[in-house]
């Protein structure tokens, strides 16, 4: 199996108890924060490069958003294993296994909003390159 299937198809937690969906979730969080945060210094670089370009770069205000952002993301993904355990306390050994979906789902999610200010960025470029012609 190739390194990028078995990230976005992890095998679920087997022993189904609070602890071990705990150890399940927690032995993927360096994982999601490389590649947030891999995803997040090519989108903080592109931003950068625009406001270069602009005259209006400053590297405080960009920092201090960049660790808003990885607390933000680390917030939400402890909300995965909580939103497990919940599923599981709720409907008990009936529950579907949500470990790997939430994780594959959460970090897709994550990887595109951390892209979504190049983006837009990248639209406000082309508007002003628009204007500027016209």
């Amino acid at each position: 199996m190739s390194q990028l299937v078995e990230v976005l198809h992890p095998l679920p937690d087997l022993r189904r108890t609070p602890l071990s969906s705990l150890r399940w979730w927690e032995s993927r969080r360096l994982l999601f924060n490389k590649v947030v945060g891999a995803t997040g210094l090519v989108t903080l670089s592109g931003v950068s490069v625009f406001f270069m370009l602009m005259g209006e770069f400053s590297v405080l205000p960009m920092i201090a958003v960049a660790a808003a952002y990885g607390v933000a993301a680390n917030v939400y993904y402890t909300l995965g294993w909580l939103i497990e355990l919940v599923a599981r306390a709720a409907w008990g050994r009936q529950a579907p296994d949500l470990g790997p979906l939430l994780f594959r789902y959460g970090l897709i999610f994550s990887v595109g909003l951390t892209r979504f200010p190049l983006l837009l960025v990248a639209l406000l470029s082309v508007v002003q390159i628009v204007l500027a012609i016209g």
